[in-house]
């Protein structure tokens, strides 16, 4: 690719930011000054590579969240300030553990969010950067227990049961083990995973919808993880009822997501501070 194809595709990639219905070819064309056959090679390279995605209904191309998900991995590296909103912050401080939020994108969950609710002791702080391991990780069964069983199947088939090398001894290991998972997922309303996703930490997760509708759709997950010794069962209770709080706070606010303030400076996904809630929801 040629420098100026480089400059091209930033300027599409440019213009695509802050448009979450997605832009149609030919308005993109227009707007970069281009060539309507070389507008689309451009996104069509930048679909092949997951960037950019083509909304099968309307035709419209928009970003995907490939590049929050770079950002994230550098701002790990960096020790900026972290993501996070108002109800990812709550329930920090209602369970003093680590919470993120996911959400579900094209067939993924992609951590978006944390905020850091231990103030004294031994602090959990894994990076934003990989997403979960979906069949070790509390955040991962959450949503597989939501979608149906033969596709929840596929989308672990497709990967493995290896996980990278990103799991803990209490991983599992087969389909059976897996549906049995999923089947107590359902029945208790949440997920957990001891030592599955990470020796020595328990996490737990759930769901949370597009709205409050109950037939909406599943938009992501919230988790709490934490030290195993900082989360035995009996404070399980506890966390599982401010989880359930949170989901609902998160789906109340989840249509409003598109209507931030215009004079904001602020990415609606990113708040000032994880410690220091600031604005709104992503």
């Amino acid at each position: 690719m040629t420098i100026a194809a480089v400059e091209r595709a930033l300027k599409l990639m440019e213009a695509l930011a802050g448009a979450p219905d997605g832009v149609d070819l030919s308005v993109l064309a227009e707007r970069l000054d281009l060539p309507f056959s070389a507008t689309h090679r451009l996104l069509a390279t930048l679909a092949e590579r997951g960037f950019v995605r083509q909304d099968a209904h309307s035709g419209a191309y928009g970003l995907t969240l490939k590049l929050a998900q770079l950002a994230f991995r550098d701002l790990d590296s960096r020790g900026l300030p972290d993501a996070g909103q108002i109800v990812l912050d709550r329930l920090a401080a209602a369970t003093r553990e680590y919470c993120r939020l996911a959400v579900v994108e094209g067939g993924d969950l992609i951590w978006i969010a944390r905020s850091q609710g231990a103030t004294a002791g031994l602090r959990y702080e894994p990076p934003m950067g990989s997403g979960p391991v979906l069949h070790a990780t509390a955040t991962g069964k959450a949503w597989l227990a939501s979608l149906p069983e033969t596709e929840a199947l596929r989308i672990v088939f497709a990967r493995g049961f290896d996980g990278d090398d990103r799991t803990g001894p209490n991983a599992l290991k087969d389909v059976d083990a897996l549906r049995a998972h999923l089947d107590e997922t359902r029945r208790r309303g949440f997920a957990i995973a001891v030592e599955e996703g990470e020796i020595g930490i328990v996490a737990m997760a759930t769901t949370f919808r597009a709205g409050p509708d109950p037939a909406a759709p599943v938009a992501g997950t919230l988790s709490v993880a934490g030290p195993l010794p900082r989360m035995p069962e009996e404070r399980r209770l506890a966390i599982t009822e401010a989880l359930g709080r949170a989901a609902e706070e998160m789906a109340d606010i989840w249509p409003l997501r598109r209507r931030q303030i215009p004079q904001s400076q602020a990415h609606p996904l990113v708040s000032a501070n994880q410690n220091h809630p600031a604005g709104t929801l992503a």
